[in-house]
């Protein structure tokens, strides 16, 4: 079906782009505001893709008349003071602000919303969160929101307001629902069998990132006939967030391949990864492209790149890494192809092409494109062949694969990748979607995608290993996730180097890049590896020289994607402190100290630190904590953590004194209780 999409949140000054979805280039599309504000001048045009650009706070609702009937858009706006370029959503994501407060309980209007009736003062406080969680008790659907104000914002829980809707693809009536303060009530009989609910938080700095749960009715065998199974649409796939990730180059991992068995070298060296601990794959672009090696620059976005193989080797290399337990990402670009593109190549300086308007077009006559890249030219995504075709593409390889790396995801219009979500969740829910957005973007968890890469820890973490900034400073950067809007939920992909970046061996030493790999894997987020990082290889996009392997670098990795993967206290729902210690003997801003884990609840009992006899060694898969010290400066520091340590190293494997101090190489990693974190 054409229907645009889920509603959408937006503050005045925001422009949002219209799409049908799944186009037919041949079909008439015309769009029709039905409803908006009272003094809302906003208007739209006769395109079948066009921006839009709300001017007045409230709710509008858009229809699109399509091939297939008319469908409605529910936009809410909120209060905002920001300047909106001409295509937000293109060029560096939908920004998200101000919005307003509202009193009393409200109502449910005719699209779900929770009606607010007063304007907010618009301060420094911060976006709030949002997360929602429905059950069924006594024959009644209960959606719960938990709103979530942000942490320095002054503002509590109670002071948010909540804004519901219902999608408008879905046969649920607003009079169905009942609204209680920040609770919906529906009975089961009035659901249909899809329903899928959206809610933002608002306070005193805005808007939240929406959160949306998916209510299906299925038919059981039990007393009652029937169930309602909910399903949280915006978290990331289980087997995501707590993966440890492998970026392969694929023309210099396998170097002695011959052409065209490039793919198959890899294959045989999947072995090498199944040792170290690795759960997720990432190909570099395996489609044909042009001369550059990295193959980013696509010139035919359906058949694989002939010096690499062909679709079965792929299919072969994606089977072997099932058979290990591991997944496999496809390098998916989508903004750009090569100027080598034969589309390109015959709408280059012929406006008479019929790709002509497949590209972005600049003044003098060169195509759209960014930081002067002059082997690539940017798609018009108003253009409906250029959906079309790239829908097929998507159409044509996530079958194959688990998941998609999104590169420059902040080129492609936020609707585009929305329709890119749904069409891939559709056919399998633990799909992910990655995102490649320096700097991230919080609204970018908004139906979009699920992890996304953490550039603000990748530079700090740099920073850090040049000794330009304290080690502790690192901790600053992971507090920027909330900051800045990201819900608890959201996904993230830790890094210290990939094929962009030079080796961080390379430019922060052996010390710091030992104690690097110790925060890349202790740290909230999932680590990536680029191939060669785990055993010391120097130059970025060289071929791999696998007869210089460093083993106790590898041994290093190996270890600590282990503890990663078995210690809950490390893991991505596992809470993260600032810990209380003492630089005793070393550089002290060279020094990075940290807790995983959640601390025990205001009545809880206390626990022992360890269990059993002195000198026992503790399980650390059964901690309930961990404690965290990392030395990026060469030599040893001594550290005094206090005396609820643990008493045992985990990476070394070695039971430490009792004396309240560690005395930290590089990393160490001390399971211990909830005790520990108790200021």
């Amino acid at each position: 079906m054409h229907h645009p999409g889920p509603p959408r949140f937006v503050s005045v000054g925001d422009a949002i782009e219209l799409a049908p979805r799944d186009p037919d280039p041949d079909a008439a599309y015309e769009w029709a505001i039905e409803r908006a504000p009272t003094d809302s001048t906003a208007s739209v045009v006769d395109e079948a893709v066009q921006w839009f650009q709300p001017d007045e706070p409230g709710e509008y609702v858009l229809s699109l008349s399509a091939p297939d009937g008319t469908h409605r858009l529910t936009v809410r706006c909120f209060p905002g003071d920001f300047e909106s370029s001409a295509r937000p959503e293109s060029r560096s994501g939908q920004r998200s602000g101000a919005g307003l407060e509202a009193e009393g309980e409200g109502e449910v209007g005719e699209s779900g919303y929770r009606h607010a009736n007063r304007s907010g003062d618009f301060g420094p406080a911060g976006r709030p969160r949002i997360h929602l969680d429905a059950r069924v008790e006594d024959e009644t659907l209960i959606v719960e929101a938990d709103p979530r104000p942000h942490p320095r914002s002054g503002e509590t829980a109670g002071e948010l307001d909540v804004v519901f809707t219902f999608d408008d693809r879905d046969d649920l009536s607003a009079d169905a629902a009942t609204l209680r303060e920040r609770t919906l009530e529906i009975p089961v009989d009035r659901l249909p069998d899809r329903a899928r609910i959206h809610a933002v938080s608002v306070g005193d700095a805005g808007h939240s990132v929406a959160d949306a749960i998916e209510l299906r009715r299925e038919s059981e065998a039990t007393p009652g006939g029937e169930a309602v199974h909910v399903r949280r649409l915006y978290d990331p796939p289980p087997w995501s967030t707590d993966a440890a990730y492998y970026e392969v180059y694929v023309r210099t991992f396998a170097p002695d391949a011959p052409e065209g068995e490039v793919l198959s070298a890899i294959t045989d060296r999947l072995d090498h990864l199944e040792d170290l601990g690795v759960d997720v794959v990432w190909l570099t672009p395996v489609l044909e492209n042009d001369h550059a090696p990295h193959g980013y620059n696509i010139t035919d976005f359906f058949s694989i790149a002939e010096d690499l193989g062909d679709r079965e080797d792929l299919e072969a290399l994606v089977d072997a890494a099932h058979e290990r337990d591991m997944r496999v990402l496809f390098d998916l670009v989508l903004n750009h192809s090569a100027r080598a593109h034969p589309h390109f190549q015959d709408a280059d300086g012929n406006p008479d092409s019929e790709f002509y308007d497949w590209y972005e077009w600049q003044d003098d006559g060169e195509p759209g494109t960014y930081f002067d890249w002059q082997y690539i030219a940017n798609f018009d995504f108003s253009h409906l062949p250029v959906r079309r075709h790239l829908l097929d593409a998507i159409d044509t390889w996530a079958p194959l694969v688990d998941g998609f790396r999104c590169d420059m995801a902040w080129a492609v219009p936020n609707t585009f990748w929305r329709e890119v979500r749904e069409r891939v969740k559709d056919r399998d829910p633990e799909f992910l979607l990655l995102d490649e957005t320096i700097p991230y973007i919080p609204d970018f968890q908004e139906g979009m995608f699920d992890v996304h890469f953490d550039s603000t820890t990748y530079a700090r973490l740099r920073s850090v290993g040049d000794g330009w900034e304290s080690a502790a400073s690192t901790l600053d950067a992971i507090d920027q996730r909330t900051d800045i809007g990201f819900p608890d939920h959201a996904g993230f992909l830790l890094y210290l180097e990939n094929h962009d970046e030079t080796r961080y061996l390379v430019e922060c030493d052996r010390p710091a890049a030992r104690a690097g790999a110790g925060a890349l894997c202790t740290l909230p987020g999932a680590p990536l590896v680029y191939a060669g990082q785990e055993f010391g290889q120097l130059g970025k996009r060289d071929d791999l020289v696998w007869d210089a392997v460093d083993e106790t670098m590898v041994d290093h990795y190996r270890t600590l994607l282990s503890l990663r993967r078995t210690m809950p206290a490390l893991g991505h729902d596992a809470g993260t402190q600032r810990i209380d210690h003492e630089v005793m003997a070393g550089e002290d801003d060279r020094v990075l100290a940290f807790a995983r884990g959640d601390p025990p609840a205001a009545d809880a009992a206390s626990t022992p630190t360890a269990d059993g006899a002195p000198g026992d060694v503790p399980d650390p898969e059964a901690a309930e904590a961990a404690l965290v010290v990392c030395n990026f400066a060469e030599g040893e520091a001594e550290v005094a953590l206090g005396p609820n340590h643990g008493g045992y190293d985990a990476v070394a494997g070695e039971a430490l004194d009792d004396d309240g101090a560690v005395t930290v190489d590089d990393v160490v990693v001390l399971p211990t209780s909830r005790d520990a974190l108790v200021d």
